[in-house]
């Protein structure tokens, strides 16, 4: 059976990432992940790619720095893999519109707050869980959403619920969250390529 080809977008540590690829290797999961493409060079993500065998890529305004250059770079990447669903984890930069438009509801991005709320433009990192503690709210917890041309205003696939405990900090909230996000993230690929696969063996005749 031909898997759902995962590509992954990661700027940084690419935490997301070890998730999502430790539960392709599991048997039955559905998908592979078959490339990683950052915009930072040094980033970790590409290392984890390398040591795993995973084609990566770095695309970034250095390697394109044209008008229009990179976006079209990561659309020809993700049709020479083959990629069915894209997944931004980490990713700080926007995706261009030439991918947005091949890629509708076939991208995905988990954001480290209960959406809608704290979300949109400079909500990522430390500041969306300080916004969270700031609005005194019981509970925060990761989204994974479409990625539109807009700022976490895609549509709301997945959400898990963390507590927001007494005393919390930024850094104790943030460490909770994100544990919770390498349990949803792979969970909504995992599903996402099992409803893709019904999908396709649904119009076989």
């Amino acid at each position: 059976m031909t898997k759902f080809k995962v590509a992954v977008l990661a700027s940084h540590t690419g935490s997301n990432l070890q998730a999502l690829h430790e539960a392709s290797l599991v048997a039955g999961s559905g998908f592979e992940i078959a490339l990683i493409m950052s915009n930072n060079s040094a980033a970790r993500a590409l290392l984890y790619a390398q040591a795993h065998g995973v084609p990566s890529l770095h695309l970034s305004a250095v390697t394109h720095p044209g008008p229009g250059e990179l976006d079209a770079a990561m659309h020809g990447a993700l049709v020479e893999h083959g990629i069915d669903l894209v997944v931004t984890a980490g990713y700080m930069r926007k995706v261009g519109p030439d991918v947005l438009a091949a890629y509708e509801n076939r991208i995905v991005n988990v954001h480290p707050a209960l959406l809608p709320r704290h979300g949109g433009p400079g909500m990522y990192g430390a500041a969306v869980h300080q916004a969270v503690l700031a609005a005194g709210d019981a509970v925060s917890g990761p989204s994974v959403h479409f990625v539109t041309a807009e700022y976490d205003a895609g549509e709301v696939i997945a959400q898990s619920e963390v507590p927001v405990l007494a005393g919390d900090t930024v850094e104790s909230l943030a460490a909770r969250v994100l544990a919770e996000e390498h349990t949803l993230l792979p969970a909504t690929v995992r599903r996402l390529a099992v409803e893709a696969a019904g999908r396709h063996s649904g119009g076989r005749g």
